[in-house]
């Protein structure tokens, strides 16, 4: 079973990253972006195949290392 999860900043969080990007494109001539939020994907494969128990074994992987929990946000999808 795979599942993908995707970690974002918390809105209200400074996305130095985000910005940075943004700036980028403006310059390239790409200046109708007003706003750019950067994230992470992680893919992973697990052996478990209730998937139930596959979500709630990546949200226990989130919640203790993928994902800051203070700072970011994150979503699973088991696929």
């Amino acid at each position: 079973m795979k599942a993908r999860v995707t970690v974002m900043l918390k809105s209200g969080v400074l996305d130095v990253q985000g910005e940075a990007v943004r700036h980028a494109l403006g310059t390239l001539g790409f200046g109708g972006v007003k706003g750019v939020r950067q994230g992470k994907v992680i893919e992973l494969d697990l052996v478990e195949t209730d998937r139930d128990a596959a979500e709630a074994a990546v949200k226990g992987m989130c919640d203790k290392l993928l994902a800051n929990a203070v700072i970011e946000s994150y979503r699973v999808e088991v696929l």
